[in-house]
């Protein structure tokens, strides 16, 4: 079994994860705790090791070439894994999915459009939209039961029409949502009913909770291939988020063609040592370990929930999926300032801010818990004193 206990300092390996927590946070380096980025605490499996190692042994790093096995590997994750068959000529490697985003943007928008958000969502996908020049359509997702659900009715009213594309983020983040078959297929007439083509960012999907079961966008909804883009990528999956690597995977041909003409337009082209890693990564050495390592996050969620859930006005939304806990204040009736002055100030634990991921995140914190058992047990005593008043 591997070992998720031990601590391994990052502290000066240039991490911005832990050295930079100061700086944006005001959270002390020497006894804080970052939970913000969204990258693990733990080594990746051994298998990406000796995959680092032998390109170390070789000692040349040249252009990589002759992809055959990295692109099966892929393919071979995704049937097992997912069941889904993907060809070859069907993936393109980006420099991680933030530029895969971003070079979807690029090619199936123009200056002016307007694209679709599910928010709150991932901060990233509103930074990328914005910065090329395009609009934000934000359609809310609404709570029921505790959980966030999506609202088509309302949605349909919200656009303007100026809207071309859709990102939807599955699961999601930052509320740790699998959307049902059922849920996905809605998304899918929403974007048939409006035009949109769809870019479907699953890179959590391999992170699900036992007893949850995710269906790739491409499988829930095959009617859809001509307006369909995938993103997908292991570096989530095995906390290789530093390689930069994603997998932009499109089955229409006509989509293909537009993506292929941006790619070489800007001189994409993948990065070695990223591919190296993913093709050992896909593989059943690599399979083992994501089972154990979501086997030992839904323990730390377990933990965090109940002793978060117990303070009152707090409420972790429950997490089916990622290592991303959704911290709802809003109990609390305190201003977002006063509470994350608590968080930070208080109990010195650097988390995400909820208003960065757009409406309805106002009230909320995210939490990193893909970290050893004990920073989560030393996290919850702290929140816990910090709103002790509460109790």
């Amino acid at each position: 079994m591997t070992d998720f206990d031990t601590p391994i300092n990052r502290f000066g390996t240039h991490s911005v994860k832990w050295d930079s927590m100061e700086g944006y946070f005001g959270v002390p380096a020497k006894d804080g705790i970052a939970m913000w980025v969204a990258d693990m605490d733990f080594r990746p499996p051994a298998c990406v090791q000796r995959a680092l190692e032998g390109m170390l042994a070789h000692g040349v790093y040249g252009y990589y070439g002759e992809e055959a096995e990295y692109l099966d590997a892929i393919r071979w994750w995704m049937k097992t894994r997912h069941g889904w068959d993907v060809e070859r000529n069907h993936i393109f490697t980006t420099h991680g999915l933030v530029n895969g985003t971003s070079m979807c943007v690029d090619a199936f928008t123009t200056p002016g459009d307007d694209i679709v958000l599910t928010t709150p969502v991932y901060h990233a996908f509103a930074r990328v939209i914005k910065a090329a020049g395009r609009g934000v359509t934000e359609c809310p997702l609404v709570v029921r039961d505790g959980c966030y659900e999506m609202d088509f009715a309302t949605w349909d009213g919200m656009l303007s029409g100026r809207e071309t594309m859709m990102i939807l983020c599955s699961p999601h983040n930052p509320g740790g949502r699998v959307w049902t078959t059922g849920e996905l297929q809605g998304v899918a007439a929403f974007c048939k009913r409006h035009n949109l083509i769809l870019v479907s960012d699953e890179i959590h999907h391999d992170l699900v909770m036992p007893g949850q079961k995710h269906t790739v966008m491409a499988n829930a909804a095959p009617d859809i291939a001509d307006r369909l883009v995938m993103m997908t990528a292991t570096t989530k999956t095995f906390n290789i988020a530093g390689a930069h690597s994603g997998n932009v995977i499109i089955a229409d041909e006509a989509l293909r063609k537009r993506f292929s003409e941006r790619m070489l337009a800007m001189g994409i082209s993948p990065n070695s040592f990223g591919m190296f890693m993913a093709t050992a990564a896909y593989s059943p050495e690599g399979a083992a370990w994501v089972d154990e390592v979501t086997a030992y996050i839904d323990g730390n969620r377990k933990i965090f929930d109940a002793g978060i859930n117990a303070i009152p006005g707090l409420r972790s939304m429950p997490l089916e999926a990622t290592y991303l806990a959704w911290v709802d204040f809003s109990g609390t009736g305190m201003p977002a300032a006063e509470f994350t002055a608590r968080v930070e100030k208080g109990a010195r634990i650097a988390a995400n801010h909820g208003d960065s991921f757009g409406l309805g995140g106002e009230s909320f914190l995210r939490f990193n818990l893909a970290t050893p058992r004990a920073v989560v047990v030393e996290a919850v005593a702290r929140l816990q004193k910090a709103f002790a008043d509460l109790q």
